[in-house]
């Protein structure tokens, strides 16, 4: 009896996935437990395992296509059963398309006859997966003219794969001549070791071609958002249609925790700044409930628990892993999970766990060197902070004689971004006002 796969559910707030890539072409044996697919949710990507056993028999959902959760994505069964129940079931035509799960493997057979389908490059647009166009910018290949083999023309990895196969050995320096001449290396042949390609191989080309050549086809191009992106764009504005998003900002001494982190260094201890201020937040946290409470509808929900989210860029957006219970953490054992987070958030290995449940977000940009910014609020929070550089600055400062001076001192800008909803901007005021206490005074903390 045919069985359906379906859009697995990765997440409590996963609502749709994208398949990426299919790792079986219909008229495939595959048996359960076997890996099956990969899918893009709204942080990772994801290889699945296929849920029953039998013959691939359909693929309702194509490479690059987005499934809302629990949706059929495509049916397994015995070679030649009639499948235009399930088909009619899920909205699937059935009539010709039955014929076809009947002999799989010619409709496989078929796919693989049209790899140059013209949909996918259409009015100079390319439509590309995205692991294969992670592998592409991995390897520095132009993928514009790659003919595709998923669904629709979609160019996937095994394309990149048989290219890069075909492709002539050549030196970097000739492949750069080459490009720089308009030449295709693939019809020269190389006299260097194994063959390669030097740039002496290359045939001449004349002052005009050369000059042509290096003069860039300018025009533009179409790229869809993937899982990520689109999660961040609905999330974000959602965030600014819903909170009543005000700010704050204040700038802060760091003399004291510089001391402090130079403190953990001579112990052969890293910490960096970050650790130390999402210590300094979550007991702020603790001391203000309000701002670590959450808005829904007419109610205010408040955490027992301080749950303090880091956000950290990775290829194509932006993930927000969470350090859990950070109240209850010290510095040195804040700065270790902050590290097992963003080794795993680049590593594309964060599990639901690792990036749900945070009150509070604590997101930073100095090491971009902007001096302060004003971050949205990350739902369901009520509130972020904007971390911004640490720059030598002259500030006015009061000696013990009460006598005033200017001195050089290393100041950091922070942006608190709150809902109004449920925080007061007095409230507001006062977080940044312990925030800025505790880190001119980190013994306070102790």
């Amino acid at each position: 009896m045919a069985s359906k796969i379906i859009m697995p559910k990765q997440g409590l707030q996963m609502e749709r996935g994208t398949v990426t890539q299919w790792l079986h072409k219909e008229g495939d044996e595959i048996r359960e437990g076997e890996p099956l697919f990969e899918i893009e949710t709204d942080k990772l990507t994801i290889t699945i395992d296929s849920s029953a056993s039998g013959t691939l028999l359909k693929i309702l959902c194509g490479e690059g296509e987005e499934a809302p959760v629990a949706a059929c994505i495509a049916i397994v069964g015995e070679p030649g059963e009639d499948i235009s129940a399930l088909l009619q079931e899920t909205g699937q035509a059935s009539g010709a398309e039955t014929p076809a799960a009947a002999e799989p493997a010619v409709k496989a057979e078929t796919a693989q006859a049209a790899p140059a389908a013209p949909q996918a490059q259409t009015r100079g647009r390319t439509f590309i997966s995205p692991r294969a166009k992670r592998l592409a910018e991995e390897k520095g290949i132009d993928y514009s003219a790659i003919p595709g083999t998923g669904d629709d023309g979609m160019i996937i990895e095994r394309d990149l794969l048989a290219y890069e196969a075909g492709r002539p050995s050549i030196t970097p320096l000739a492949a750069n001549v080459a490009g720089i001449r308009g030449i295709d290396p693939a019809g020269v042949k190389g006299t260097g070791a194994g063959g390669k390609i030097t740039v002496a191989d290359l045939p001449a080309a004349n002052a005009p071609a050369a000059a042509a050549a290096q003069i860039p086809q300018r025009g533009t191009r179409t790229e869809a958002m993937n899982g990520m992106r689109k999660a961040i764009a609905r999330n974000m504005l959602a965030s600014k249609e819903t909170n009543a998003q005000a700010s704050h900002r204040i700038k802060v001494d760091m003399t004291a925790v510089i001391a402090l982190r130079e403190a953990y260094k001579a112990q052969n201890t890293k910490v960096s700044f970050n650790d130390i201020i999402i210590r300094v937040c979550a007991q702020a946290l603790k001391e203000m409930p309000i701002v670590n409470a959450s808005v829904d509808g007419n109610s205010i929900i408040y955490h027992d628990y301080v749950n303090v989210g880091l956000a950290v860029s990775v290829p194509g957006g932006l993930i927000v892993p969470v350090v859990k219970d950070a109240d209850t953490l010290s510095v040195t054992e804040i700065a270790a999970k902050s590290r097992e987070l963003v080794d795993k958030a680049h590593g594309g290995l964060l599990t639901d766990e690792d990036y749900h449940g945070g009150t509070f977000t604590v997101t930073s940009l100095g090491m971009y060197d902007v001096d302060d910014f004003v971050a949205i609020i990350n739902p369901p929070e009520s509130a972020i902070l904007a971390v911004g550089r640490i720059c030598r600055t002259p500030v006015v400062v009061t000696g013990k004689d009460g006598t005033e001076e200017i001195a050089i001192r290393p100041i950091c800008g922070l942006t608190l971004s709150y809902d109004h909803r449920s925080i007061d901007g007095a409230e507001a005021a006062k977080f940044l006002q312990k925030i800025k206490l505790y880190l001119q005074n980190p013994a306070l903390m102790l």
